[in-house]
């Protein structure tokens, strides 16, 4: 189903209320290519007053009375829990289904009639698949809004809008920096999505991978397009001092067919104190998690280790998701 994408300003106190006609009502939310920079000043601008509402009291009713639908065809523990609690942080309810095997999918139900039978029940859906292109198939036949929460080696919009988030909150801005992508960026939907999404500033990209696990040409020539300096190296050693934001990716070992090509290449960076002695002072480093043995524990005491404030900031983002294609923000 087709959504209307209104304009939105930006609103420094904004008003929690039931608005059907407020911006976002009834949005899908399924790439990132649907945002503009007034709507992630208008999204942020929810989300860091929800942070401030939860550091005051925990949550509250703002969405009593609304259900969420946690529909996982993959396995998940960030995505699924930060958006059961973004969720019930708002009093809200959720149903889970966390594991397809047990639900009418093992009995052949399409995805089309599984989504059409939880709209039923709820509100919103949140959808992850291993198929690109799945969470637009459901949102082809839901008549209420369906989230992407990863489709495949697609994207992960709301990855990327956390991560654009935690710059924010952590530096103050995204304009004038590098951005360094490190790790498998060919399978990596997380850095497909962000890479789009800072591409919208004023900023240098640079990709560091092996060759094998390059970002995708038309991702680049995509990203080129919009004038953004973009820079591929192998060597993390080439960049580190001048990288703002060094995001990190685990290398994908269910993505790979053969096992022999996963071995050569896992491993091959690892972000630990003393590559970041190389570092500026003043930057971040960032994972979607897990990690596999890309970033050293020895690291996670480094102020610059943001990756679990990282999580925090993914529970107030999709708190603001919520609240806006729910109408009540």
């Amino acid at each position: 189903m087709e959504r209307t994408k209104p304009a939105v300003q930006g609103n420094s106190h904004l008003p929690f209320g039931d608005q059907q006609d407020a911006p976002y009502y009834g949005w899908d939310i399924l790439s990132v290519k649907q945002f503009s920079l007034e709507d992630l000043t208008y999204i942020y601008a929810v989300a860091h007053e929800l942070r401030e509402i939860v550091a005051r009291i925990g949550g509250f009713d703002l969405l009593k009375g609304k259900i969420l639908a946690n529909l996982f065809y993959e396995p998940s523990t960030r995505t699924s829990s930060s958006f059961t609690a973004a969720m019930e942080r708002l009093g809200g309810s959720v149903i889970p289904i966390n594991e397809v095997t047990y639900s009418s999918v093992s009995k052949g139900e399409s995805l089309p009639d599984t989504v059409r039978t939880l709209e039923c029940y709820a509100d919103v859906i949140v959808l992850r698949h291993p198929k690109v292109g799945a969470a637009q198939e459901a949102a082809d036949f839901a008549r209420k809004p369906v989230i992407n929460a990863g489709d495949g080696v697609g994207e992960h919009p709301t990855q990327a809008l956390l991560d654009l988030f935690t710059i924010f909150e952590e530096l103050g801005g995204v304009e004038g920096k590098t951005v360094t992508l490190l790790g498998d960026l060919k399978n990596g939907r997380t850095v497909h999505s962000l890479a789009r999404l800072v591409s919208l500033y004023d900023v240098k990209i640079n990709y560091v991978a092996p060759e094998i696990l390059k970002m995708p040409p038309e991702i680049m020539q995509e990203i080129g397009a919009r004038g953004v300096a973009q820079t591929e190296f192998e060597e993390l050693d080439a960049v580190i001092s001048e990288t703002d934001v060094l995001y990190v990716t685990r290398v994908q070992k269910e993505r790979f067919e053969d096992e022999a090509e996963y071995e050569q290449v896992r491993g091959q960076y690892v972000v630990d104190p003393a590559l970041m002695k190389a570092a500026k002072e003043k930057m971040i480093v960032m994972h979607p998690l897990p990690r596999v043995g890309e970033i050293s524990m020895e690291l996670d005491s480094d102020p610059r280790a943001a990756y679990f404030r990282q999580m925090e900031y993914g529970l107030y983002t999709r708190m603001a998701l919520l609240a806006l294609v729910l109408g009540k923000a």
